[in-house]
């Protein structure tokens, strides 16, 4: 029963009490195998998402930054962005590119050589996934509840670069 239609460039925001379905839609969109659509279709650019594996999904541009981020123990996050940027992207980010997407977040070089979201705090947490979004540069995003567990720097670092991903990838935003 949804119907919803987010142009190139637009931020939509779906707002509603816990339970409300809100991150169900966001794994949905994203194939998350617990959920099973009975009808009609997910376009993204023509392209109906809901016949595609998860990866494709990631691959035909779309992004999910998750209301609880998980940890990977044993994986870098150096690795795992370069990984993940070489498999949707095709290539790595260039290392430029890179640090300046780290200095517009505020994260320590450091952090590179930690295991993915391991010991993050809810703040390092969130300004990684927007790391990634920036990296990735898909064509659609879904955020869900990136405000959440941020303090008021960490939430005007976290806003600018989702500005900065939309000013320079004229992507698509869904804010749960």
């Amino acid at each position: 029963g949804v119907n919803l239609t987010i142009n190139s460039g637009e931020t939509h925001a779906i707002m509603g009490p816990n339970g409300s379905g809100k991150s169900t839609l966001s794994y949905t969109l994203a194939g998350h195998p617990k959920y099973e659509v009975t009808g009609g279709e997910v376009l993204l650019d023509g392209e109906n998402l809901l016949d595609m594996d998860v990866d494709e999904r990631a691959k035909a541009g779309l992004f999910l930054a998750m209301q609880y981020p998980i940890e990977v123990p044993g994986v870098s996050m150096a690795n795992f962005l370069r990984t993940a940027a070489t498999a949707v992207r095709g290539e790595a980010p260039k290392l430029r590119e890179w640090v300046k997407a780290q200095d517009e977040l505020v994260i320590d070089k450091a952090f590179s050589e930690r295991s993915v979201n391991e010991g993050f705090s809810g703040g390092e947490k969130k300004r990684h996934e927007i790391l990634q979004l920036g990296l990735l540069k898909p064509k659609f995003a879904v955020l869900d509840e990136t405000d959440s567990g941020l303090d008021v720097d960490a939430l005007r670092v976290v806003s600018a670069g989702i500005n900065n991903y939309k000013e320079r990838n004229d992507g698509g935003v869904l804010m749960i």
